[in-house]
């Protein structure tokens, strides 16, 4: 199989719709624009807690990657995904995270000296600690609880740890849990990502297309209408359909994508767009048989 699917064909230099995190394809939709600035506010004012939610694929993770390639030298930032345990759990990931040495055998209080000491060494070097959490919704209770008591080191009048949470829409019902009243108003910064609406797909489509290489118009506008309406604005479904319809006009040496082909495409079902309707489609055609044929 060619490794290059439809970018020589098409004449990209890569392919423009991959399903990881790029902060080179960053689009700035209004709502993501509006993200950035909170993220920003949170950075400059010293926010203890920053929190940052939405849909599965909405763009959270490109645009905090987006934020960690830009950030100013005088932050060390520690990124976690997808924390989980108890007590204890937690703290050993925050210290791997910064690259904090500690032993398996430590116990808690040994950890958090340990994480203490950094932030307040790392302070007295002139740089701000941020613990950047991906997936938070993921945390229990007694995890983001444990978040709060870390925020309370400081140096009396300058906060010393901040924290960006970012995670699916559940998370801001956790912390609204009536268990979690002094986590919430240690929040000082908070949005929600939105999924595009239809000119915001357009525009989207045609965007990475350009960065590719490509025109931006190898998209008709009815099927850029069908990709809308079959994913909702989602950018990571969004993706899957471009990324397949591609394949399919490539192996069909079709000039360009029309409605006609992602009616067919979704016909065979080779889309699964199970992040919206929480079903799975069952694939009709092979996917082998399209790759290798595009690949011809």
């Amino acid at each position: 199989m060619s490794r290059s699917l439809y970018t020589d064909f098409f004449g990209f230099t890569e392919r423009p719709f991959t399903l990881s995190p790029d902060p080179d394809f960053l689009f700035w939709s209004d709502n993501h624009k509006k993200a950035l600035a909170v993220l920003e506010y949170g950075l400059m004012t010293h926010a203890p807690l920053t929190v940052i939610t939405g849909e599965i694929g909405a763009g959270k993770t490109t645009l905090i990657h987006h934020l960690l390639r830009n950030a100013e030298k005088d932050i060390t930032i520690g990124l976690i995904s997808n924390a989980q345990g108890g007590r204890g759990d937690l703290l050993h990931w925050v210290l791997y995270s910064l690259g904090i040495n500690s032993d398996p055998s430590d116990d808690y209080i040994s950890m958090f000296q340990s994480f203490q000491n950094f932030v307040i060494e790392e302070y007295a070097q002139g740089r701000n600690v941020i613990l950047v959490i991906d997936e938070a919704q993921n945390l229990s209770m007694e995890a983001l609880e444990e978040l709060r008591m870390f925020t309370n080191i400081n140096s009396g009048k300058d906060e010393l740890l901040q924290l960006i949470l970012v995670g699916q829409p559940e998370l801001r019902d956790l912390i609204s849990a009536p268990g979690l009243v002094q986590f919430a108003q240690r929040v000082t910064a908070t949005y929600h990502l939105t999924n595009l609406n239809g000119p915001g797909t357009r525009d989207y489509i045609c965007h990475r297309l350009k960065h590719a290489g490509g025109s931006g118009k190898e998209f008709s506008i009815m099927a850029i209408q069908a990709i809308y309406q079959e994913t909702g604005g989602v950018p990571r479904l969004i993706n899957k359909i471009c990324d397949l319809a591609l394949v399919y006009a490539a192996s069909e040496e079709r000039e360009g994508v029309g409605v006609n082909l992602i009616r067919e495409l979704l016909a065979d079902g080779l889309f699964i767009n199970s992040e919206i309707s929480g079903e799975v489609v069952q694939m009709k055609k092979p996917i082998g048989n399209v790759l290798n044929k595009a690949a011809e």
